[in-house]
């Protein structure tokens, strides 16, 4: 267990009482403490205290379980994008969900405090937000497309096709690389199903 811990992440042991017991501080914590620390940057493991299995990602999954569920919050992901994700288990295609979502997660949050204070400025809040809305929407439509593309599977039974995205209310420097990352993408995806 030790020897796969990174210097900079903190072990968080899980006990079979539930409880979860945060190694660096010598306290117990919440799932809502650790869904802190992650908004806060900090790395943390998580391992089973009985067997040293590493379950880190169940409890990341917890995590967002809790935070989807409270009430009066808003929901973060769509129910079509939850559905769309159940449908990728046991799909042959599988293996691509992980990278295309790291991939799309890593170019978001690269661009978010940059664009946040362009639309603020420019547009205010409600253009930031139609923003990112619209860059949500055209991922989820390029993904599925590239889906499509390799698996030649139409959509279930009873669903239509996602309307084509509005054109974004701000085209500045981090929309347009954004675009141009995504044709990239596109682009090799194309390749690969041509070989």
């Amino acid at each position: 267990m030790a020897d796969t811990v990174k210097a900079t992440q903190t072990v968080i042991k899980k006990y079979a009482n539930r409880r979860l017991y945060h190694t660096g501080t010598s306290t117990y914590v919440t799932l809502e403490d650790l869904a802190t620390m992650v908004q806060n940057g900090e790395d943390f493991i998580v391992y089973d205290a009985r067997t040293s299995d590493d379950i880190t990602r169940s409890v990341l999954t917890q995590i967002i379980f809790e935070q989807e569920n409270k009430a009066g919050a808003e929901n973060l992901l769509p129910v079509a994008f939850l559905r769309q994700l159940i449908r990728f288990y046991g799909d042959s295609m599988r293996t691509m969900v992980p990278s295309f979502l790291e991939f799309s997660m890593a170019n978001f949050a690269k661009d978010q405090d940059g664009l946040r204070e362009k639309f603020s400025q420019s547009f205010g809040p409600a253009a930031f937000q139609n923003a990112i809305e619209q860059s949500v929407r055209t991922n989820m439509n390029f993904f599925g497309d590239a889906m499509k593309m390799f698996t030649g599977f139409a959509p279930p039974a009873g669903t239509q096709p996602a309307p084509p995205p509005a054109p974004a209310p701000y085209a500045g420097g981090e929309l347009d690389d954004l675009k141009r990352q995504m044709l990239e993408m596109q682009q090799r995806l194309e390749a690969l199903a041509k070989k």
